[in-house]
């Protein structure tokens, strides 16, 4: 599934990689975002191999993003849904599909989907938006820094940086 572990890299975005775990991963993520929730629907939707299938749906019930639910018991029929932690990916997606909607990553000039607001019909973009005032913030103004999480290195990174 993957040629190199992110497990233990000090970095939010290596972990996520590591729960989440190739593209295959992100497509079936997509597909249960948009309510998909049966094997043979998730195979048809994304075109993926049924071996792969298998092993990405383990994997992310393995790191707590899919469940698998009985729906019949004769013959044993089970769907697969977004855990809290998976419904949480889905602003990850649409980052995703912004950046690939911006720079026709499909190469075929439209999108094929679009966010609107559902009482207005205008279209919807993701934001930055500061915690305290709910207000959005514009990209320039933003800025990283070290967390309560940081070590030493990522500390020293910072401190070498300078505050641009």
């Amino acid at each position: 599934m993957k040629t190199k572990s992110f497990s233990g890299m000090r970095c939010s975005i290596a972990g996520a990689l590591e729960l989440i775990g190739d593209r295959w991963a992100l497509l079936v993520i997509r597909d249960l975002s948009l309510g998909l929730a049966r094997y043979d629907d998730l195979r048809a939707s994304t075109g993926i191999p049924a071996a792969t299938l298998a092993a990405r749906l383990k994997h992310l019930a393995a790191s707590g993003i899919v469940e698998r639910v009985r729906y019949q018991d004769h013959p044993p029929r089970d769907e697969y849904r977004l855990t809290p932690k998976g419904r949480d990916l889905w602003k990850v997606s649409v980052a995703l599909r912004e950046w690939g909607d911006r720079w026709d990553a499909s190469g075929f000039g439209e999108p094929a989907i679009e966010m609107v607001d559902r009482q207005s019909g205008h279209p919807l973009t993701l934001a930055l938006i500061d915690a305290e005032t709910s207000e959005v913030v514009p990209l320039q103004r933003a800025r990283l820094r070290p967390g309560p999480g940081a070590d030493e290195a990522i500390r020293r990174l910072f401190d070498t940086k300078g505050d641009d």
